[in-house]
């Protein structure tokens, strides 16, 4: 699990990769306004916590954008709609329309994942 800040800092990563630790920090610096130090705090907690590691230098992700953005997506509906998807996707749309072509990306969406 990921905090915000976590979250944001990953999202350097994944954007950059493999990105030397020096160019990193830049990178921080301009995107999240963050110091050097902050960086490579950051980067070691992150590498402790397995979402990403610092070899020689060069960083990269351990896990998966994609991963994180599904697992983070899966708690979130299991926590706030007791799992419902339905439930979420009611609550989401909030009486907003959506376009024929937008519905059908959802049905494929839906048939893909449909178990059996």
């Amino acid at each position: 699990r990921l905090c915000e800040s976590d979250y944001r800092f990953m999202d350097v990563i994944w954007d950059s990769e493999p990105v030397n630790s020096t160019k990193l920090v830049e990178l921080c610096r301009e995107k999240l306004g963050w110091k050097k130090s902050t960086t490579y705090t950051m980067l070691k907690k992150l590498c402790e916590k397995g979402f990403a590691q610092n070899e020689n230098a060069v960083v990269t992700a351990r896990i998966p954008r994609s991963d994180v953005q599904a697992a983070e997506s899966e708690l979130f509906v299991e926590q706030t709609f007791g799992g419902s998807l339905p439930n979420f996707l009611v609550s989401f749309l909030g009486g907003k329309t959506i376009s024929e072509q937008e519905a059908a990306e959802l049905k494929r969406l839906i048939d893909a994942h449909k178990e059996g």
